[in-house]
């Protein structure tokens, strides 16, 4: 491992991104970790630890450490950290790496630090904090440092940024815990009520992103759903149709769309003006979800486009900003040096 290895981190709610400055993004697993729960063993991390949600035995569990962007479980987000360094990095302890990492734009100071020193505690050197949307912004190709006003919408797993920007800084945002997981959970809720047949996450993700949709298709898909019924209690497949995953996923995407409404709402009309002139950008895993630009649009007005690999933004976003290392702070990675 070289000296001064620089690594960027976008630590999600479902994936884990690492970026290695130089090399690219190198690392991109889910953020799930098996554990054995009577000798608080990790058996497995990332896609192995994915593999086993909703199959383990009684004594193993395989869980999500994060929740809602922000840590529910330090030891375990610690571990999983110090996992993903040493692949990426290596297991030596003498040259540690400078690390840039993500938090939503909502979290406290004390989240904040938890994450500063689950990272330091992992194997970092120094470690950096960066704001989701600014970091999905500088992915996204977007130059922030004008004083035209950006508008980023970035879409997580367990949280949704919305944010003006101009000079380099967030000037109006808003993060809601509503974002790909909420959809999981909609969809779950619906095949119970609608179709009385129990499916696990796993599935309602992959129903989400293969027949999901935020705006009417102009052709209808289907989708072999197979799951537990629970009057029975025995197997049973189902097809399900684009049009009822329009109504499942009906009140997470109007709670998203209500967020950028109410940011555009508490934007200066000066910046409100640029916006709606070049549109806004549509980044993170949820950008994928068919029509959400479509929704945002009748929503607001407002053209939206949607980012190339959009789930890479926010990593990007912090391997370019390792460039300026120098001239960040911790925690104050937006923050404008003042000229005099």
């Amino acid at each position: 491992m070289a000296f001064g290895r620089e690594i960027g981190i976008d630590m999600g709610t479902a994936n884990v991104l690492v970026y290695l400055k130089g090399k690219g993004i190198i690392l991109n697993e889910p953020a799930v970790v098996a554990l054995n729960e009577e000798t608080n063993e990790i058996l497995a991390v990332g896609e192995d630890a994915r593999q086993m949600l909703g199959r383990t035995p009684a004594s193993i569990i395989a869980l999500k450490p994060l929740k809602g962007g922000v840590i529910s479980d330090y030891d375990v987000t610690e571990r999983m950290l110090k996992y993903f360094i040493r692949k990426t990095c290596g297991k030596s302890s003498v040259f540690k790496p400078n690390i840039m990492i993500c938090v939503p734009s909502g979290v406290t100071e004390v989240e904040k630090r938890a994450v500063i020193e689950a990272a330091t505690e992992a194997g970092g050197k120094s470690v950096f904090i960066m704001e989701e949307p600014i970091a999905a912004a500088i992915g996204a190709g977007l130059d922030i440092a004008g004083p035209d006003g950006k508008m980023v919408i970035d879409i997580g797993g367990g949280t949704s940024d919305v944010a003006v920007i101009s000079l380099g800084t967030i000037v109006a945002s808003q993060s809601v815990k509503v974002a790909g997981e909420s959809m999981d959970e909609a969809i779950v809720k619906y095949m119970r009520k609608e179709h009385k047949l129990f499916i696990g996450e796993r599935t309602a993700e992959e129903m989400k992103m293969t027949i999901g949709t935020a705006y009417p298709r102009q052709e209808s898909v289907t989708y072999t759903c197979r799951g537990r019924d629970l009057v029975t209690g025995l197997p049973k497949s189902i097809e399900v149709t684009s049009e009822e995953m329009l109504t499942a996923l009906d009140e997470p995407l109007t709670a998203i769309c209500e967020a950028v409404h109410r940011v555009l709402e508490n934007t200066p009309p000066e910046l409100a003006a640029d916006i709606s002139a070049t549109g806004s950008v549509l980044t993170g895993g949820g950008a994928l979800l068919n029509g959400f630009d479509k929704r945002i649009k009748a929503r607001t007005g407002i053209e939206v486009f949607i980012a190339d690999e959009p789930k890479n933004c926010v990593a990007v976003g912090t391997g370019k900003a390792l460039n300026s290392l120098d001239a960040l702070e911790i925690g104050a990675v937006n923050r404008r040096r003042p000229l005099i």
